[in-house]
């Protein structure tokens, strides 16, 4: 998850990041992140969720109906396996389109600079900070 010439490919990086961090105590680098890319380009919508994303760019509806299922279960059901590798699916795709976007809005730097730091945000997160932002003023 560390190497260098392997871009991890996530949406809402930040989560999976620490869940890799706190469970086999790796930093996972580079990676890029479609949730990430959507909040900077998509700028006429809240609506930043993998399912939305997808519609959108891809033109698929993503079933949803397994997202709030038991993941801590000792085996995941057939049901669970063929949700989270639907989830996948269409990442990278959208990164494409989304890169696309973030080039054209002059964004791309921007974006580069949110996925290097992602992993230290995840650490933060670890550490407690998970609500509070450490860079604000009050």
């Amino acid at each position: 998850m560390s190497d260098p010439a392997v871009v991890k490919l996530f949406h809402f990086g930040r989560f999976d990041i620490a869940v890799l961090k706190h469970t086999f105590g790796v930093t996972t680098t580079p990676v890029f992140c479609t949730k990430i890319a959507s909040r900077l380009v998509r700028t006429y919508t809240d609506r930043h969720g993998l399912k939305d994303l997808v519609r959108e760019l891809v033109g698929v509806d993503l079933s949803k109906q397994q997202q709030s299922s038991d993941w801590a279960a000792a085996e995941l059901t057939e049901a669970q396996m063929a949700y989270a590798a639907s989830d996948v699916l269409y990442l990278h795709e959208c990164k494409a389109k989304l890169e696309a976007m973030l080039a054209r809005d002059g964004r791309a730097d921007l974006a580069q600079a949110c996925f290097t730091f992602l992993p230290a945000r995840a650490t933060l997160d670890l550490a407690g900070w998970a609500e509070e932002d450490i860079f604000a003023h009050s």
